[in-house]
């Protein structure tokens, strides 16, 4: 079968989005926890940068110091900033003090704040997205946090007293929980000790002011909540802030646990709740480890992109040759073969790999929704995620299907050939042509996506696919 035809075959598994799409209404209640805070968005500037550096007094010899990747001071703020900039390069340092905090806010400012946090994303998108009603567990939530909510009823949170109201409508008197994500362009230069300094590749540095969310603080008025309205589908997120040792001289592993406690406390209150683990990027090795040898093996489905896989895979026995050819070569055959051994070992009934161009959903036999469902609702995820690209926002309803009726990608072709042939089917007709392949022990499920060209925004795209592809698939049940 040639490209053309493929695509034409594609098409065809598309066609029925906009029906499953309106189904999602018929999914009466979702939770989504725990993590949501704001993001706080800055374009600096080389002189930006220079003035930043001449008021807080860092001299040459400071900005070359390798010192701690912390925020202490208004200094070291400035400090990691130069060093990303100089480099071309990411990085994310905590604000460890208060006083610090209120300097960022009154110095750097922002251009814009916009919603972070894979609860308060996944939460957006499942409302606009026509959910019965969702629950979003915000361990903060003053007005700056509830603006950033959408203006819809089916969208719940606590207030102070623990009642349920419309989030956006929510002020508590609460600290705001604040990332800033300072922007710098590639080719900007800046005047600093030392000479001029010119940034070889855009890029970011974030300074993140968020003691609740990286405690996994929980909620205790959405806690009881989410008991008192029994719920379809609990997504869960937050772990990766963690820490093995917390800065209140707490357990990151212990958090994990007692959240543990809380979400049994939800299924036990709503008989037949499937629930979703979004793993995101855990930078501690000792929570990573704890996350996947615990919570992992007991949810009903996993999320998680590349480097998500490469991070799991190389904490399993006799695999550290498969995280380095994974990291080396991230194509869907080695990925494919990384994800089996995650599935493998944790015995999720569900798990589902966002990698570009191509999404893949390894599913226990028997487990529903069903391979054909899956496939649905990936490929509602799919217009929803080139949605969001191409139009830089999913919060009006009218952009999820900005992308429908347009054909998957090469690449996402590309991808899925590689996977047929490490599943050994080379039939025209087969595995590249539907995106189903039945094994013995387990299904495979694939769908190539719908790239844009220039997006608008990438921030947020593999939780707004987790869970758009799992609640899409659960409407046809």
């Amino acid at each position: 079968m040639n490209p053309h035809e493929l695509k034409a075959s594609w098409r065809s598994h598309y066609a029925d989005v906009p029906a499953r799409l309106a189904a999602m209404a018929g999914v009466p209640r979702v939770v989504a926890a725990f993590n949501a805070n704001i993001d706080a968005v800055r374009k600096v500037s080389g002189p930006d940068l220079a003035a930043l550096v001449s008021e807080t007094g860092l001299s040459e010899a400071d900005l070359r110091a390798d010192g701690p990747r912390s925020v202490r001071k208004p200094a070291d703020l400035v400090r990691g900033l130069v060093r990303c900039f100089a480099g071309g390069i990411a990085e994310e340092w905590l604000i460890e003090d208060p006083a610090c905090f209120a300097w960022a806010r009154e110095r750097i400012g922002h251009d814009r704040m916009q919603m972070g946090g894979q609860a308060g994303i996944v939460a957006n998108a499942l409302a606009v997205c026509g959910v019965g009603d969702v629950l979003v567990h915000c361990a903060s939530l003053p007005a700056d946090q509830a603006r950033l909510f959408v203006d819809r009823d089916n969208l719940r949170a606590t207030d102070a007293d623990g009642r349920l109201r419309r989030a956006r409508d929510v002020a508590r008197d609460d600290p705001p929980m604040i990332h800033w994500i300072l922007e710098f362009d590639g080719g900007d230069t800046a005047d600093l000790p030392g000479g001029t300094v010119r940034c070889p590749k855009s890029n970011r540095f974030i300074a993140t002011y968020d003691p609740m969310n990286l405690r996994l603080h929980v909620d205790a008025g959405l806690a009881r909540a989410a008991v008192a309205n029994p719920c379809d589908l609990v997504v869960l997120s937050g772990y990766h802030l963690l820490t093995a040792r917390l800065p209140d001289g707490g357990s990151g592993p212990d958090r994990v646990d007692a959240s543990e406690q809380v979400v049994a406390a939800w299924r036990a209150a709503s008989p037949g709740c499937r629930v979703h683990l979004e793993i995101a990027s855990t930078q501690d090795r000792d929570v990573r480890r704890h996350v996947l040898d615990g919570i992992a093996g007991r949810v009903d489905s996993i999320g998680l992109n590349e480097r998500e896989t490469i991070d799991l895979v190389e904490l399993l026995p006799d695999a550290d040759g498969l995280a380095a050819l994974c990291d080396r070569e991230p194509h869907a055959a080695p990925l494919f073969r990384a994800i089996r051994r995650v599935f493998l070992h944790t015995g999720v009934p569900r798990l589902q790999l966002h990698m570009f161009g191509l999404y893949v959903t390894l599913l226990r036999k028997g487990v529903l929704p069903g391979p054909a469902d899956n496939r649905l609702g990936m490929a509602v995820a799919a217009v929803v995620a080139a949605g969001k690209a191409g139009t830089g926002s999913i919060d009006r309803p009218e952009n999820l299907l900005w992308a429908a009726g347009r054909d998957v990608s090469d690449r996402g072709l590309e991808e899925l050939s590689r996977l047929a042939a490490e599943l050994g089917d080379d039939r025209p007709d087969g595995f590249v042509a539907t995106g189903i392949w039945e094994g013995p022990d387990f299904d495979v499920v694939a769908v190539p996506t719908i790239l844009v060209e220039r997006p608008v925004t990438l921030v947020g795209m593999g939780d707004t696919i987790s869970s758009v592809s799992l609640v899409a698939a659960c409407a046809g049940n």
